[in-house]
């Protein structure tokens, strides 16, 4: 399994090195921009302190919702400073990322899981949350947004 797991994570850093290798060739300079940045992202990960050298597929997945997630909010400033030039560009590269992030939940799709999760904890009220949280976090990492996961188990608890 582990053997297994391996070349998984080997596959998709592999495949961004493809994906580079491509980009330079079609001059696609934002694509190229963002999948240097994954790479990078992913190769200091490998490195730092208190890493064992490999990358899990959790740990990777973190690594691109938090690039997708710092991208978004550098548009969403550029766009108040009325930068859009820069703001497109960095909802360019929020596009690329997204490609090798597991598909997000549909709003139905996410109120589906976290009903299960809820009934799995045996939460009944909002006093309950955090548990909740915890696990939904753990469960939904990649496919959900945190605020959306906190937003729509507020919602349920509070019914």
């Amino acid at each position: 399994m582990q053997a297994l797991l391996k070349k998984r994570k080997m596959d998709l850093f592999d495949r961004i090195s493809e994906d580079i290798k491509k980009a330079m060739l079609a001059k696609d300079r934002v694509r190229l921009e963002a999948l240097r940045g994954i790479k990078k992202e992913f190769l200091e990960a490998k490195t730092a302190k208190g890493s064992d050298g490999t990358l899990s597929d959790e740990a990777a997945t973190k690594v691109l919702v938090k690039m997708a997630k710092q991208r978004r909010e550098s548009a969403a400033i550029y766009a108040e400073q009325n930068r859009p030039e820069l703001a497109e560009g960095e909802l360019a590269e929020v596009a690329v990322i997204e490609e090798y992030l597991p598909k997000q939940l549909s709003e139905e799709e996410l109120t589906a899981e976290l009903r299960k999760i809820i009934a799995q904890v045996g939460a009944t009220d909002a006093k309950m949350m955090g548990k909740v949280m915890g696990v939904a976090s753990k469960a939904l990492a990649g496919r959900a947004d945190g605020r959306a996961i906190s937003a729509k188990v507020k919602e349920l608890l509070g019914n």
